[in-house]
């Protein structure tokens, strides 16, 4: 499989939104965008855009939008500079950055609108080993922000600057986009702090998943987590030892609530502990 962006014309994925979206040049990203933010503004929300360039460059690309010049007198619109937002360059505290959206978010709805929506375009903020760490860990924090919230985003990432396995381990933080080339999805569910497994966690799975736990279970806290994974379609062993590693090391016992029947009889064969199975329809 490889990366195929969907073409600007056709409209983004609806619902609860967090999307992953891969892009090889800049006119693609705004196109994107401005659908991203069209959407939002149609369900009542206050939307953004953030990327690189200057106020007056971002605000020529959602000039197009109908009625743009209300929208921006009201608040309805707003465009910021990547380098405003992220002052300095430095690596982000995924916990503050989420404050911040959510007192943006909670203004919003003071303010009439009905959530807050962001298309940002994050490539420059992941472009070293230790920016990709932290914002990665910041992926998940804010996702399950978003899981119980009304704010939701599009994180986008230029395929070509950051190499196809850098996008395919940030898609995998998000529960959609337009990254077509990774098996499962790891993201948050519901209002009770629950984390949810879309997809399948099978051989090319072996390094993406890994990968996604370290820098998601950190945030998941003592005691029980609950595992929604009735999207998930297949879990191999390696996958649950994984899992079980990560509950060991984090102090937590990881509830895997399944559709399927053979998580539950490899976690009893093999003797793993720190997984509970349980079985859901």
């Amino acid at each position: 499989m490889s990366h195929r962006p969907v073409p600007p014309e056709n409209p983004p994925q609806t619902g609860r939104s967090h999307l992953c979206w891969a892009f090889t040049e800049p006119a693609e990203f705004f196109a994107r965008a401005r659908a991203f933010l069209v959407e939002g503004l149609a369900a009542g929300k206050r939307v953004c855009l953030t990327a690189p360039g200057t106020e007056r460059a971002l605000l020529d690309q959602v000039a197009t939008i109908p009625g743009i010049g209300d929208l921006l007198e009201r608040g309805a619109v707003l465009v910021r500079s990547l380098d405003g937002v992220y002052a300095g360059g430095g690596v982000v505290d995924p916990e503050e950055q989420v404050r911040v959206y959510a007192g943006e978010t909670d203004q919003a709805v003071a303010d009439g609108f009905t959530g807050f929506r962001v298309a940002a375009e994050a490539t420059h903020l992941v472009r070293t080993p230790a920016h990709l760490d932290a914002f990665a860990s910041y992926e998940h924090v804010v996702d399950r922000y978003m899981a119980a919230s009304t704010f939701d985003a599009m994180c986008a990432y230029n395929v070509p600057e950051l190499g196809a396995d850098t996008v395919d381990k940030l898609a995998t933080m998000h529960p959609g986009g337009n990254v077509d080339t990774v098996p499962f999805h790891l993201h948050g569910w519901g209002r009770g702090g629950a984390v949810a497994l879309d997809g399948e966690l099978d051989l090319r799975s072996r390094e993406l998943f890994p990968w996604a736990l370290e820098h998601a279970a950190p945030g998941w806290g003592g005691g029980e987590v609950v595992v929604d994974a009735r999207g998930l379609t297949f879990i191999d062993h390696h996958a649950l030892l994984r899992l079980a590693d990560q509950a060991e090391r984090r102090g937590f016992t990881a509830v895997l609530r399944t559709r399927a029947m053979n998580p539950a009889r490899l976690v009893e064969i093999l003797g793993i502990s720190g997984v509970r199975v349980e079985q859901v329809a």
